[in-house]
């Protein structure tokens, strides 16, 4: 890569992870960062809940305990314990193959007596991902994890990241398709905000994905009070759910709300190990999100602290988590690097004051229920728009790659097809010809195993960064340079990161950096 190149490119962000936007604006583009994850975070409690058979006043209260949590979790990665990157901490999907198994165990003890059968399913999920996020702040805060990184070159990370944006391409077009007019409407939106509006004006510029929301939104609202959008209609607007929340409630800040976990049970400790394949397969996507999240903030390269860092930092939010029962563990979120990708903006304070917001959020009950009304085909708009930008991100990592030698060609190749098709063989949410792994049958160790290979091979980003990571360290056929290593090298050093931090500390408060 050339200097000029790296001058041209350090020329888009306009508010860099050290920069300091005043209050009112950092709020706000806060917000922005925020509402783009929450058609995901709010799936996952409807995907749990529904399999407990939860109430609907405690599937409400379970929601806002994940915002909370995301809140929190997003403040400890933005402390020292973290590793600071401006990203956003929330539930994770790597977790619900192993939280379906525990439902599914504690359902088949057929208990009776005074507690609600799901009270006791929360009860264990929560047990079991406090135990095996030990192992998670154990690998992270030793730096065991952070030595992964001299096994990853950018021809590993690049097919990694983009499948962090490509995983989700089932749920782009399809959530669309639930109102093509209302999805189309917010897609064109923020083609038009981010790309041809924000030349012109600074408001479009920073808040592209904010007004494209609310212009799906807007639209939506208007087609179900003039009847033109059916109540059976995933565009419809069901005002209802906000007339039946509460104003205030303190309950989603409160530890073990459903009850202390039975620490010797044998069902327990049986879905800790199969957490711990969850674990494995989220540690896998942050390491990958990290990178991302640095290339889209025109930072240096993570180090190996940074990533051991944010891996520790991870699996205390994983153990906060738990503490809160939100049924889920909490991992980096993908969705706001490709908002940071979008919007030109990765600062620190925007995202601390994002996470702020959300611990209030959920305390005011009808605000929250408010937002848990954005419609799919809006989030699904928003999905195709941003992990495309994530896929885009990932494969910019490549241009540092020789790939004139056909030996990076074709790990970069197998990489991206095994984590396309090797999942959609393994999972049947993706294919109901689908063969999931179950050596049930052969005792609990096989069982326990069965469990770990499922979750792994079922997650795109998984299998593409460990097949990648095996050819790339064992094919002979290129130097370091044509790997792109000695770039990385010299970009993943403390060095960088103390130049480029006081490059930003040299911004006024407020300051956008030239563009």
């Amino acid at each position: 890569m050339t200097q000029p190149e790296t001058k041209e490119k350090k020329a888009w962000i306009v508010y860099p992870i050290g920069s300091k936007p005043e209050w009112p604006t950092a709020v706000l583009l806060g917000i922005q960062q925020y509402l783009t994850m929450f058609g995901a975070t709010v799936l996952i409690p409807f995907i749990i809940g529904g399999a407990m058979g939860l109430p609907p006043e405690q599937l409400a209260l379970l929601i806002s305990t994940i915002f909370f949590t995301s809140g929190l979790c997003t403040l400890i990665q933005q402390s020292p314990l973290g590793n600071r990157l401006p990203i956003i901490q929330g539930g994770t999907f790597s977790f619900l193959g192993p939280t379906f198994a525990i439902i599914g165990m504690v359902a088949a003890k057929k208990l009776t007596g005074d507690i609600p059968l799901w009270q006791l399913q929360i009860q264990e999920i929560a047990g079991a991902i406090m135990i095996a996020s030990v192992v998670e702040i154990v690998l992270g805060y030793t730096g065991i994890m952070g030595q992964v990184k001299r096994l990853i070159s950018p021809i590993v990370i690049g097919p990694t990241i983009a499948m962090i944006g490509l995983a989700l391409f089932s749920i782009g077009a399809p959530w669309m398709a639930k109102n093509w007019v209302i999805s189309l409407i917010t897609l064109v939106a923020l083609i038009l905000y981010s790309q041809v509006f924000s030349q012109k004006s600074r408001v479009f510029m920073l808040f592209p994905v904010l007004l494209a929301i609310a212009t799906g939104w807007i639209c939506a609202l208007i087609g179900t009070a003039s009847g033109l959008i059916s109540p059976d209609n995933a565009a419809y607007l069901k005002t209802d759910l906000i007339a039946s929340a509460p104003w205030f409630s303190l309950m989603p800040m409160v530890p073990f709300k459903w009850g202390m976990p039975d620490w010797g049970s044998a069902t327990l400790w049986a879905g800790v190990f199969g957490m711990l394949a969850g674990y494995l397969a989220s540690m896998i996507e942050s390491i990958g999100d990290y990178y991302a999240c640095a290339r889209i903030s025109e930072a240096p390269v993570p180090t190996a602290k940074m990533i051991s860092r944010g891996l520790g930092a991870e699996g205390l939010g994983c153990l906060v988590a738990g503490i809160l029962q939100t049924c889920n563990g909490t991992t980096s979120y993908s969705e706001n690097i490709g908002s940071i990708g979008l919007t030109r903006v990765a600062s620190r304070r925007v995202v601390r004051c994002g996470a702020v917001v959300m611990l209030f959020i959920p305390i005011i009950g009808k605000f929250g229920a408010t937002l848990a009304t954005l419609p799919q085909p809006v989030v699904g708009a928003m999905f195709v728009g941003l992990f495309g930008m994530i896929a885009s991100v990932g494969l910019s990592n490549l241009q540092i790659v020789n790939l004139n030698n056909s030996r990076n060609l074709f790990i970069i190749g197998l990489s991206f097809f095994a984590g396309l098709s090797v999942p959609y063989h393994f999972s049947p949410m993706l294919s109901a010809a689908a063969v999931p792994i179950d050596w049930s049958a052969s005792g609990e160790l096989a069982k326990v195993l069965g469990n770990i290979f499922q979750a792994i091979l079922t997650t795109g980003m998984a299998v593409t960064a460990l097949v990648g990571i095996t050819l790339d360290n064992l094919l002979p056929g290129a130097t370091r340079a044509e790997r792109g290593l000695e770039i990385w090298e010299t970009e993943a050093s403390d060095e960088a990161w103390e130049k480029a931090e006081a490059e930003w500390a040299a911004l006024a408060e407020g300051e956008m950096r030239a563009v």
